[in-house]
């Protein structure tokens, strides 16, 4: 494991020297089964989704979730159950979202104003970062939804994050790339103690980091409102302003609050992990695809005019008629999906999935490489084709869940994506305002993206860069 990093390579290596669609590695004591057919993704997490609603237990999931006090990297339990029902019931739901609403186009706006200002001074307008302006969009949204706040620190006054944003924002990154990373010692624990090539610490150093910006606010809320509870009357309670406040409202049957702090703490760092890859991952590659595409690109900007115009910044409500340029996100989540593997799932019991025997504790892995980029699912698979979700959905409204597993976006069944409304919300929206607000182009003397991947999370490994210019009138940037 340590010679052939990173481990998907020669997972899917086997796949293919096998030609097998299912395959069983032995690590330490553990079966991993890797899975790259729809239809044998469909009998693990369809039919026999009770068995495989689990989760393994390793290193990073312990340290991001406080010892397992979240949602999705927590093992099958009282515990999900618990948290689970609070973010369906709770925090995800239609009106809770709609209530949310104003933060969001918040960062929207924000997210037009910071590259008007880069570009705007030329008349040719300016190379930009495209990852720098999609990461910390995904992730400014998310804060506004759940502290209420867009920065940590005092920000730039170009509307871009400050040190502090960057410094988070990069510790939830490197949470993410170690997340279920085939970290040796989850799969012979004796070598734990020697923290091999330091896998630990880098996790306890991003954790901390987190920590460091996100505990004082949630310590003096909490403080806030229950001293309002003990010493305020009705009238002079503080109002609900976002996402931390309902987290710590929240009652159970006895009157008493249903969470504690470190519950809260542990869920909130999870949120962020969930929104801020995704959505920034599917718009650099799809702009990428453009520019080397031009004719998508023109297309969705027409379909933009025809549906918005020119005169107002696209919003949520225009997501359903703009089937266009969701069917480029959704061909960037099969194409490029942001990491080769869905979380594992572990069965609770040995089972028979179509035909194979499955041993109890056994870690499953869908490939998302693999579903997405299967040719006998997808004809021309490596192709960047937008038009073929069209076609599946006949023009009409096109939707980025796959309940048939023939790629991963959401996933389905019980450890399925609870957001996956807010997911697409903030995929589309954040494409949407980009190809909206700016013509784009390829930086000079360059005649083509590099579209190579980077070998482990699957990023680009050449962050985009690109030229902007602002293609509306002055006056409606200036109104963000």
């Amino acid at each position: 494991m340590r010679r052939n990093r990173p481990a998907h390579i020669w997972m899917h290596d086997i796949l293919e020297q096998l030609n097998t669609d299912i395959a069983c590695v032995r690590l330490g004591k553990i079966h991993v089964i890797i899975v790259k057919s729809p239809e044998l993704a469909r009998e693990f997490l369809k039919n026999h989704d009770k068995t495989f609603a689990s989760r393994p237990t390793d290193m990073a999931s312990q340290s991001l979730s406080s010892g397992y006090l979240s949602t999705a990297v927590v093992p099958f339990g009282k515990q999900w159950k618990k948290m689970r029902r609070v973010l369906i019931v709770d925090m995800l739901n239609q009106s809770r979202m709609r209530w949310l609403l104003d933060k969001r186009n918040d960062e929207a706006d924000n997210l037009v104003r910071f590259l008007y200002n880069q570009c705007s001074n030329n008349a040719n307008g300016s190379v930009v970062s495209v990852r720098n302006a999609a990461q910390n969009y995904s992730a400014s949204v998310i804060r506004k939804m759940i502290f209420n706040m867009r920065y940590f620190g005092k920000g730039r006054k170009d509307g871009g994050p400050g040190l502090e944003e960057d410094r988070h924002l990069s510790a939830l990154l490197t949470i993410l790339s170690y997340l279920y990373a085939f970290y040796v010692p989850d799969y012979l624990p004796w070598l734990g103690l020697f923290d091999i090539e330091g896998h630990e610490k880098k996790v306890r150093d991003a954790v901390k980091i987190i920590k460091q910006y996100q505990k004082p606010i949630i310590d003096e809320r909490i403080r806030k409102w229950r001293s309002s509870n003990q010493e305020q009357t009705i009238c002079e309670k503080p109002v609900q302003e976002d996402l931390l406040d309902v987290f710590i409202l929240l009652k159970d049957a006895n009157g008493q609050p249903l969470l504690s702090a470190e519950e809260i703490e542990a869920q909130v760092t999870e949120l962020q992990l969930a929104t801020v890859d995704n959505p920034s991952n599917a718009t650099e590659w799809t702009l990428s695809e453009m520019l080397n595409h031009p004719e998508m690109l023109t297309k969705a900007q027409e379909e933009l005019d025809r549906v918005v115009g020119q005169d107002m910044l696209v919003q949520e409500s225009h997501i359903p008629h703009l089937p266009y340029i969701t069917a480029c996100v959704r061909e960037s989540f099969r194409l490029h999906p942001v990491a080769p593997f869905n979380l594992p799932h572990v069965s609770k019991s040995d089972s028979i999935v179509a035909g194979y025997m499955i041993p109890k504790d056994s870690h499953v892995l869908l490939s998302r490489l693999g579903l997405g980029r299967n040719p006998k699912v997808w004809e021309n698979p490596l192709r960047f084709d937008p038009e073929r979700h069209l076609n599946e959905f006949g023009g009409q409204q096109v939707d980025l869940r796959e309940q048939e597993l023939r790629f991963i976006s959401f996933s389905t069944g019980r450890r399925g994506c609870i957001g996956s409304t807010l997911g697409t919300t903030m995929s589309v929206m954040l494409l949407a305002r980009l190809l909206q607000g700016f013509t784009w182009s390829m930086p000079p003397k360059m005649d083509k993206i590099d579209l190579t991947e980077a070998r482990g999370c699957l990023f680009k490994l050449y962050p985009l860069y690109a030229n902007a210019k602002p293609r509306l009138s002055t006056a409606l940037y200036l109104q963000v």
